[in-house]
């Protein structure tokens, strides 16, 4: 339950390879769903408070097919409390499921932890996705994490963009729309997400030429209170990388320390 005041204009990303999920904070909902590389097709809920799904009488699951997906995108499910569910692309899948992969998904959306590996041929899907207080904690299971540094690119440059002037800014005109950092960036500080780190856009330094963001390895955490309360303390000191924008050329690029 979030106690701690909400820092907004940061991104926690800690990824766990072996099995297949990251953590994170400040990524919400809409954010994943308007960034990844290819449209979620179908979500199978199975924690919510969503009000307008269809239901799934094999499992007494209720699902949202892809047309709907606008729908709940722009559903205030930060208040949900929990919000847990998984991708599918056909009905036929899921009612394929048996007993125990039907007990698997509520223990799961129960204990956001899987008993195995969360991804189901009659599913075919590509995640698990996790959150309480969507944004503030988060945890998604990929198959594939050519997803994530896609997503996680994209979102930085939508979140630079929809920045209200603010902090750091100088009042300067900004871009309308940052184009996505590429995936061969974001890859470069794959060895620090493996180790906790804090994109900060709410410390971004905007100069003419450039706009440098920068990022603080802080470690693995799961209590987000005390993540917060830590960054404040790491930001006192050097970044460990910046994600720097040319201004002139439209391009990203990295630098590492």
């Amino acid at each position: 339950m979030k106690t701690y005041k909400q820092t907004k204009d940061i991104i926690y990303v800690h990824k766990n390879t072996d099995r297949q999920f990251v953590v994170s904070y400040g990524i919400n909902f809409q954010d994943f769903a308007s960034n990844l590389p290819k449209p979620l097709k179908n979500l199978l809920l199975i924690k919510h408070q969503y009000e307008h799904g269809a239901f799934n009488i094999h499992t007494h699951l209720e699902y949202v097919e892809q047309e709907e997906m606008n729908k709940i995108t722009h559903d205030h499910v930060d208040n949900y409390g929990d919000f847990c569910w998984i991708d599918f692309d056909e009905e036929a899948g899921v009612n394929e499921l048996n007993g125990q992969e039907i007990a698997e998904l509520l223990y799961m959306g129960h204990l956001k932890q899987p008993l195995h590996a969360p991804f189901y041929s009659k599913l075919n899907n590509r995640y698990a996705y996790l959150s309480h207080d969507d944004g503030w904690f988060n945890k998604v299971y990929y198959r594939d994490f050519a997803d994530f540094y896609h997503m996680l690119g994209s979102t930085v440059a939508s979140k630079l963009g929809s920045m209200k002037g603010g902090k750091g800014l100088f009042g300067m005109k900004k871009e309308k729309r940052y184009p996505d950092i590429g995936s061969q960036i974001i890859t470069s500080f794959k060895e620090k997400i493996k180790e906790g780190m804090i994109i900060s856009l709410e410390k971004a330094i905007v100069s003419r030429g450039k706009i440098e963001i920068p990022i603080w390895v802080i470690g693995d955490y799961f209590n987000m209170d005390e993540m917060i309360e830590d960054y404040q303390q790491f930001s006192k000191s050097p970044a460990n990388g910046l994600l720097v924008f040319d201004r002139k050329t439209k391009s990203w690029s990295s630098s590492i320390r």
